[in-house]
């Protein structure tokens, strides 16, 4: 098998963004703040995810998408920018301090209606929610030992064509090092082989950052 893929320097990846959509006013300002918070400023997505998500957002014309894992907000003005003039986005997280520099910046893109903020277990938001397929599109990028669980929550909820985005299948390379994973790096490894498996979706693995999955529902 010829490997095409580069290793991507800091040079590479500061090219990459500036040869795609980069992040406007609002978003730099929330990747600023959000580093200024330290080490868990690793939980906020690239830039160039977030340009993916927009465009695969409006791709599938999306009006109503799920975001499980909010943060501070960064991945949530990327989908909420590419909804349909009417769509809505549910966020699911637990974490009222992070999600406050969320809602500021929501704010400040114009998005802040087409958000509903749900502060509660993830798990317990997506069960409330319809059997019904009428998700277009989700996010995952929470907890890792509960993505499989998330997963499983989704797809039945997922209409068919729509798509499924997963962070961290990568998990800093952990996923091929599994006498020294992490809990969170033998998470990721299980549910990357739960989805291998699941005959419901279409897969593709991307080299984004941490490793993103596109799953597209049958």
């Amino acid at each position: 098998m010829t490997r095409k893929s580069l290793p991507m320097t800091p040079e590479l990846q500061d090219y990459l963004v500036a040869h795609g959509t980069p992040p406007d006013d609002v978003q730099q300002a929330l990747i600023e703040e959000t580093a200024a918070m330290g080490d868990i400023a690793r939980l906020q997505i690239a830039p160039e995810q977030g340009a993916l998500l927009t465009m695969l957002t409006a791709l599938v014309g999306a009006r109503f998408a799920v975001e499980v894992g909010t943060f501070t907000g960064y991945s949530s003005i990327a989908i909420a920018r590419g909804l349909a003039e009417d769509g809505e986005l549910l966020c699911c997280d637990i974490n009222a301090e992070w999600t406050s520099v969320a809602r500021r910046y929501w704010e400040r893109a114009g998005v802040e209606d087409r958000i509903d903020l749900r502060i509660a277990p993830a798990i317990e938001t997506l069960h409330s929610l319809p059997l019904d397929p009428v998700i277009d599109l989700a996010f995952l990028d929470a907890d890792k030992p509960g993505y499989i669980d998330y997963w499983e929550a989704l797809v039945p909820r997922l209409r068919p064509g729509g798509l499924i985005v997963v962070d961290n299948v990568l998990f800093y390379g952990e996923v091929v090092d599994l006498p020294n994973a992490s809990e969170s790096g033998l998470a990721i490894h299980a549910f990357n082989e739960h989805v291998l498996r699941d005959d419901r979706m279409e897969l593709v693995m991307l080299p984004i950052a941490d490793g993103l999955t596109v799953a597209r529902k049958k």
